[in-house]
């Protein structure tokens, strides 16, 4: 884990510099999808503003899970680069890609397929950076041969006179926070980031054909953004079986409760546009 790289008096997380990574490989997804379907428009500007919206929603909705903290002290909290949540990130990516629609005077249901397999891989790589900063993203503790331990934070050596980069976690994983002994001993965990990111690489494929193949079949718009709502729920709420997150909702995490809204909406979107040709929407 390298959380900090310091350029002379210029800190940089590698946690932003992953999700610039994530907003770059987006981009140029998303204009190949544009490509290939024929659609002119802006995919810089559609990313960049999309992008934002989506970071924006994340942090919002992780500090509304504990609103009675976040209000006690809100400033500090709003501006952190810790703590963002996947369901944000889909209602604020979501509501910006409605809005540039219309402006780009694209049907939205296009819009929203075309953009899915971006967003796919563009929340894996961003996971990526969760594990570099070791943000505590990770899981329950494990025996497993592919475990990772996180430390705490120290000063890296200095490379080149001016440049230092930081070594270990920001949230170490200490065994009474996992689920692990000794709990006061740093302890092997479930890099649940790797798994995510395997997992996004694999449903950006599936997204990617399935928009060939609508493209073939002439099939109604959405198919893929449902797709995208119920494999990305599905994936997100087996991680969580494995995570540190609290439960709540029915014996479930927030980022569960979200996932299953996920599926419906997906489930009920792809029943929508298998309505015979002129009584769905496009």
């Amino acid at each position: 884990m390298y959380p900090f790289i310091h350029i002379g008096p210029l800190t940089l997380g590698s946690y932003g510099l992953m999700v610039a990574i994530a907003l770059i490989c987006a981009f140029f997804i998303l204009r190949a999808d544009f490509a290939r379907r024929g659609v002119s428009a802006d995919a810089e500007a559609i990313i960049g503003i999309t992008g934002l919206a989506g970071l924006a929603g994340s942090r919002l909705y992780h500090l509304l899970e504990s609103p009675a903290e976040f209000f006690a002290d809100p400033w500090p909290q709003l501006f952190s680069t810790m703590g963002f949540a996947f369901a944000g990130a889909i209602i604020g990516g979501f509501v910006a890609l409605v809005i540039l629609a219309k402006r780009f005077r694209i049907p939205m249901l296009l819009m929203l397929d075309a953009a899915s397999p971006a967003a796919a891989m563009g929340y894996g790589i961003g996971r990526m950076g969760c594990l570099l900063s070791g943000d505590g993203d990770y899981g329950k503790a494990t025996n497993l041969p592919w475990g990772m331990a996180f430390p705490p934070v120290e000063p890296g050596s200095v490379i080149l006179g001016f440049i230092r980069i930081d070594r270990g976690a920001i949230v170490p994983s200490y065994g009474a926070a996992v689920g692990g002994a000794p709990p006061d001993a740093i302890v092997r965990v479930h890099p649940t980031p790797i798994y995510e990111f395997l997992a996004a690489i694999f449903i950006f494929w599936i997204l990617w054909r399935l928009g060939a193949r609508a493209m073939k079949t002439h099939a109604p718009n959405g198919f893929v953004f449902a797709a995208y709502l119920v494999i990305t729920g599905a994936a997100r709420f087996l991680v969580e079986i494995i995570r540190i997150n609290p439960h709540s909702f029915l014996g479930l995490t927030n980022a569960q409760t979200a996932s299953l809204v996920s599926i419906v909406a997906g489930v009920v979107l792809l029943f929508y546009c298998r309505k015979p040709v002129g009584q769905g929407v496009k």
